[in-house]
């Protein structure tokens, strides 16, 4: 077809008519794809500013500026099949074959030859019914073992949709992805999907306009080839009638390479991107053609799809060039709970086992994955008929997977010869455990020999369904899942003889430290094995492998353990070393609530993030039988926010089967059940009314012997009643922290009535941004006439303003005021309310600490105070002044009271305008014998050079001074500034 029969054809129909169906979203889409289209030499792209603000006919008349004649109908109908605008795409293919026909004789010609060099060549026909008849045969034969073909679920209808969207352009980025990521756990089906992608391609019904080819490549297969070219690697399954493969590598656009189960692959994968091959007629070892690929230095127009768990993506990403990655999540709850009642013919069983599925959440996420909800509903159904008790085989994954293990191996009858001897299943765990810790899930007939398991051996393990045989790739070996293969490699380390030697053949992961060292954010891999082998501490299940295996287990480990976490517990980096949350899943699996008190009683401090039920459930669990706690930070999240967004709260909690009540419960009785707990943080929790109450009721406990208590930026919708109430009848409670919880003026009422109860014990009482006005300067007026316990109190980042604080002065200045320690940093305070202040500081013998920072005193505020700290009366130690309005006309004061006032010790003055006279004044009196400063806040920086030359003078003359901007110890969140040593 020439240029000129298609710029005729163009006014005729125009491609404005096709542009007009295009809603707006779409629109953008195309000019999108416009914008990064690259065309034939001599083409040039179209000003994205045009694009961008053109209007359909514009839009179309540009196309035709740009890309003459054929070249614009080319570009459009691309842009309509990246888009999956089909029907659009089929129309307009449509006109152009009738526009082809009405062509003149020398066009016809010129089309006719054309037709006949393509069928000598071939135009990938034979290849598409090729690989069609191969991974349809393939996709059939995956149906898993024993499982009925109507439970085999196929591709799903949301992981359809999800394949036909991978290559789509990125609305935010304008950019179309080349690599693209499939990843999910083991078994979730990304293989099924991508060969089920190579399929509808090949059969005409996926990526037709955006892909002329796409080839599939297995790892399995992959790791048993040597050295060859690519284009070899990539011809096994291409027709000698479709002519040279080479021919359809010119065009790397258009080529697709599925990269299946990168997971498997055995390379290293270290080769320096500079010697990697560009040549995909070369020939290399094909873990170097891979590298070359993957790093898009061969071939880096194709597109690529790679498929991988998650634990290989730290491995993969490194190697790609802005990948786009999707996450294959499996079976949703509800076609888990549709799943589950398909195993059953029995609806009643099917409700028992999906209710104690449910309720272990590790247990029916796991569900997520077709073949292992199916083993687990086999053997659950078997233990049922046996008269066992599900719910309790549920509470743990490992308690699911010995039932699952136990139901493969037929009744021991003295030495039945089809069990597998010690040795034999020693080989075994062995062969599994370095495979976990190297990420192998793939054996081949080598690797089985290396382990000292011969033909025989692998037979037993493949007729009790351990071990499965690849149907596909020769002599390649896999346990029936990898949690199969992750529990036996757990077992491994309960058949070791003795933890005492090493001999030369040990191997590092073979290291029970290493094991216990990992953890999940640097070793995914390793969790759920590590989470078997806590659970193989349980001597009852020990007792029930021994059985089932007929062999003997060692339980040596579980004192090893208690070793390494006693060492951990002495440590000085303790707790930044632990991962407290993920200690008690480990723990957990035990359900050894003695081994459990051991393990934990050589902790005293706790730091844990509850996101979750499942957090909630493992965390009471373990808490409850923490005797030598004395510190205990939690945060709650996500677990009771869906409640506070339904219907009633106590149905809710019913239709919960209490569980999250129970959980709770056993969480906040360790308040009166841990004699030594002393402090709880539980900042940022989200707690509704119930969990609020339980709360409050074990506080109030007899028993309860807790005296610091931080409650920061919580809601407290009952106007802080209850926590009041909790100071006048836990008389331990002597430190409260409110800090960014919304208190408001009512809640700072109940708290004052509490105050002026003799009951109260409270010392200290932090309500700093607490959202109260200075109507509550009455209510804590009166409460500290009466109070005679508390010392300190900080009452920053509230609007009191000058009339609050005038209230609270009048109480400053009696007598019987006790308070040492006053905070009122950012109250929207002026100099109107310093003579007050001043009238406080010289009647109050107690108070030793005043921070006034970010209020707006002036210097003529400041002089007020100056005045008072210089009288003999005064006995403040720590004033803070920080960002006050202050400038050098307030430094000759200062510098009078610091050479008069023996008592101050420390002084914050940061974010202040001194400048260099003001600094000259300061550093005349800090170099004198009769200043007892010992720590002058202020940043050396913000002043010009000769002012810092002063400041480092002073600092060398004086050694005992500490000039800083900031001595806040940022570990502890309570730390006023001047409180650093």
């Amino acid at each position: 077809m020439t240029d000129g029969s298609l710029s005729s054809f163009f006014p005729d129909f125009g491609l404005l008519l096709y542009l007009e169906e295009l809603n707006k979203e779409e629109l953008n889409k195309f000019k999108l794809l416009l914008k990064n289209e690259t065309m034939e030499s001599g083409c040039c792209h179209i000003p994205w500013a045009e694009v961008k603000k053109a209007k359909r006919e514009d839009l179309a008349n540009l196309m035709n500026k740009y890309y003459p004649g054929e070249q614009a109908w080319d570009v459009a109908l691309k842009i309509f099949g990246k888009m999956n605008l089909k029907d659009l795409y089929e129309r307009a293919r449509a006109e152009i074959n009738w526009t082809a026909h009405s062509l003149g004789p020398e066009d016809a010609r010129t089309q006719e030859e054309q037709d006949e060099q393509e069928a000598v060549q071939g135009d990938g026909t034979e290849y598409r019914t090729q690989i069609t008849e191969k991974y349809c045969i393939t996709w059939d034969k995956k149906c898993l073992f024993g499982e009925p073909e109507d439970l085999h679920p196929g591709v799903a209808q949301k992981d359809q949709e999800l394949l036909e969207h991978l290559f789509d352009v990125d609305m935010k980025t304008g950019e179309q992805p080349q690599t693209v990521v499939l990843q999910g756990p083991a078994g979730v089906g990304k293989t099924t999907l991508v060969r089920k992608a190579v399929v509808d391609w090949a059969q005409g019904n996926l990526y037709q306009q955006r892909f002329s080819y796409v080839f599939y490549l297995n790892a399995r297969e992959i790791n048993q080839l040597r050295e060859r070219s690519f284009v070899q690697m990539i011809s096994k399954d291409w027709p000698s009638t479709e002519g040279p493969i080479e021919r359809i590598m010119s065009q790397p656009s258009s080529l697709l390479f599925i990269i299946d189960s990168f997971d498997e692959l055995n390379f290293a994968f270290e080769e320096p991107e500079s010697v990697l091959c560009e040549d995909w007629t070369q020939v290399h070892p094909v873990s170097f053609l891979l590298s070359s690929l993957l790093r898009k230095v061969m071939l880096p127009e194709s597109s690529l799809l790679v498929t991988t768990r998650l634990t290989a993506c730290k491995k993969l990403k490194p190697l790609l060039k802005n990948p786009h990655s999707v996450e294959l999540l499996g079976m949703s709850k509800g076609a888990r709970e549709e799943y589950i009642y398909q195993c059953f013919e029995d609806r009643k069983r099917a409700l028992q086992v999906f209710n104690s599925l449910r309720s272990n959440e590790m247990a029916f996420s796991m569900c997520k994955v077709p073949l292992v909800c199916w083993l687990l509903c086999t053997c659950l159904e078997q233990q049922m008929e046996k008269g066992g008790d599900v719910t309790l085989t549920c509470k743990t994954t490992t308690a699911l997977f010995i039932c699952y293990i136990s139901s493969l191996f037929p009744p021991v009858d003295g030495n039945s010869p089809s069990l597998p001897s010690q040795t034999q299943l020693s080989s075994l765990c062995h062969l599994a455990a370095k495979g976990v810790w190297t990420m192998t899930s793939v054996f081949y007939r080598e690797n089985l020999r290396k382990h000292g398991l011969s033909k025989s051996d692998v037979s037993i393990f493949l007729d009790l369904n351990i071990l499965q045989k690849d149907m596909e790739y020769e002599n390649c070996y896999m346990f029936t899942h990898l949690h199969v293969q992750e529990f036996l490699a757990a077992m491994f380390y309960m058949l070791q003889d003795s933890w005492g030697t090493k001999n030369s053949s040990f191997q590092s992961f073979e290291d029970l430290k290493l094991l216990l060292e990992s953890n999940s954010y640097k070793d995914p891999h390793l969790t759920q094995m590590k989470c078997f082998l806590f659970g193989l501490l349980n001597e009852d299940r020990v007792k029930q492998l021994e059985k089932t295996f007929n062999c003997k287990m060692s339980l040596e480990i579980k004192w090893q353990i208690l070793q390494w976490l006693e060492m951990m517990g002495n440590s000085e980096d303790f707790p930044a070393q632990v991962e407290f949350l993920e200690l008690f899943f480990y723990l957990y699996e035990t359900q050894d609530e003695a081994y459990i008190s051991q393990a934990m009683s050589y902790f005293q401090k706790i730091v844990i993030n509850i996101c979750g039920k499942i957090h909630l459930l493992v965390s009471s669990f373990c808490l409850k039988h923490c005797q030598c706690l004395r510190t205990m930070k939690l945060s709650i999240t996500m677990v009771f926010e869906k409640m506070l967004n339904s219907s009633p709260l106590a149905e809710i909690w019913r239709r919960d089967g209490g569980h999250i009540t129970h959980c709770w419960q056993d969480l906040c009785s360790v308040l009166h059940t841990n004699e030594h707990l002393r402090e709880l943080d539980l900042c940022h929790s989200n707690l509704n009314e119930l969990a609020m109450k339980t709360f409050y009721q074990e506080l109030r406990h007899p028993s309860c012997k807790l005296q610091k208590l931080l409650m920061r930026f919580l809601s407290f919708p009952d106007g802080c009643r209850d926590i009041a109430s909790s100071l006048t009848q836990n008389q331990n409670l002597m430190h409260l922290d409110l800090k960014g919880s919304d208190v408001g003026d009512n809640g700072v009422k109940s708290l004052c009535e509490a105050l002026k109860n003799p009951e109260c014990k409270l010392q200290n009482l932090r309500l700093r941004r607490c959202h109260f006005t200075s109507l509550s300067g009455q209510h804590l007026s009166s409460s500290l006439l009466r109070n005679k316990s508390l010392t300190h109190l900080d009452l920053g980042s509230n609007w009191l303003q000058d009339d609050g604080v005038k209230l609270l002065c009048d109480v400053f200045r009696h007598p019987s005021c006790n308070l040492q320690d006053l905070g009122l940093m950012g109250c929207a305070l002026t100099s109107m309310c310093c003579l007050d202040l001043a009238s406080a500081i010289l009647n109050n013998p107690h108070l030793q600490s005043l921070d006034l920072g970010n209020n707006d005193l002036q210097d003529d505020g400041v002089k007020i105070l100056y005045e008072a700290l210089r009288h003999p009366n005064c006995n403040i130690q720590r004033l803070g002044l920080e960002y006050c309005g202050l400038t050098s006309l307030c430094c000759q004061d200062l510098s009078c009271t610091l050479r008069s006032n023996q008592n101050l010790i420390k002084i914050n003055l940061t974010q202040n305008t001194l400048g260099y006279e003001g600094i000259m004044k300061l550093c005349e009196v800090l170099r004198s014998p009769e200043c007892k400063l010992k720590v002058l806040g202020v940043c050396k920086e913000a002043f010009d050079e000769e002012a810092q030359k002063l400041l480092e003078a002073v600092r060398v003359s004086n050694p005992q001074l500490i000039i800083e901007r900031d001595c806040n110890d940022h570990s502890d969140e309570d730390v006023s500034w001047w409180r650093c040593p």
